[in-house]
């Protein structure tokens, strides 16, 4: 069954999620890819296997079937990967629900959801690092704001957040998708939970994402409440920002 390939903790989450009338995202990883070797950067030109493919249908469908909601909204990061990912979640939703299910895919191409695009300011000054440390290395040398060319953690995750939240504003229920890179993920969790690190063994896995929501009409004075490995977590955006410096 596809469904086994799922990370065990995404069933719990949907034990944790609000009630349906709340607008919440789904911010994932791609399905699973073909393996590549080295600690780097993984081709963009990877692409879902079979397993990988089956994997997103029917998690698609099992989301549907399980949490009261259609598919409202859905971005993407350009990568083939990603965006395969998503529009399978779609059709296995369709499967279940046809007609409301959104089937426009938003294609983000400014870089917010590419690795590592979304927090590089100069990727001449960032690519030789994450050459040589790897993306565990790099992404750890970024949340401790150690890495020239890019912007201040802080700064750079809130800017992947407020996409969210502009993709779907809290006055719509239903679900969002957002998909997008392991790197992008470890980077935001590890910066909204107030970690200097994250680990291997917290690494998210191909097709692992964490749930997220918003509770107020503004952004900056917003609630962020998330829901990663079966845990329930919320952060204040606005004592969020006050930890970030001031150009």
């Amino acid at each position: 069954m596809a469904l086994d390939l799922l990370p065990p903790s995404m069933f719990k989450a949907l034990d944790l999620l609000p009630d349906a009338k709340t607008p919440v995202t789904l911010f994932t990883r791609h399905s699973i890819r073909e393996v590549v070797t080295g600690q780097g950067l993984a081709g963009y030109d990877l692409q879902l296997t079979n397993q990988g493919r089956d994997l997103a249908e029917a998690w698609g469908e099992y989301l549907i079937s399980n949490t009261d909601r259609v598919i409202e909204h859905c971005i993407s990061s350009p990568i083939q990967r990603c965006v395969d990912t998503a529009a399978l979640m779609i059709q296995g939703a369709d499967a279940k629900v046809q007609s409301p299910n959104t089937h426009h895919i938003e294609i983000i191409e400014q870089g917010l959801l590419v690795e590592p695009g979304s927090f590089v300011l100069d990727i001449k000054q960032a690519g030789p690092y994450f050459k040589k440390q790897g993306a565990l290395g790099f992404i750890n040398s970024f949340v401790n704001n150690a890495l020239p060319g890019m912007k201040h953690p802080i700064g750079g995750v809130v800017d992947v957040l407020e996409l969210i939240y502009q993709t779907h504003p809290t006055s719509q229920a239903g679900l969002s998708l957002a998909v997008s890179h392991d790197t992008i993920l470890a980077a935001i969790l590890a910066v909204i939970s107030g970690k200097h690190g994250i680990t291997r063994e917290e690494w998210p896995k191909m097709m692992e994402g964490l749930f997220v929501w918003f509770e107020g009409e503004v952004f900056k004075d917003s609630k962020l409440k998330w829901i990663w490995r079966g845990e329930l977590h919320e952060l204040v955006i606005a004592d969020f920002y006050m930890h970030q410096p001031v150009d």
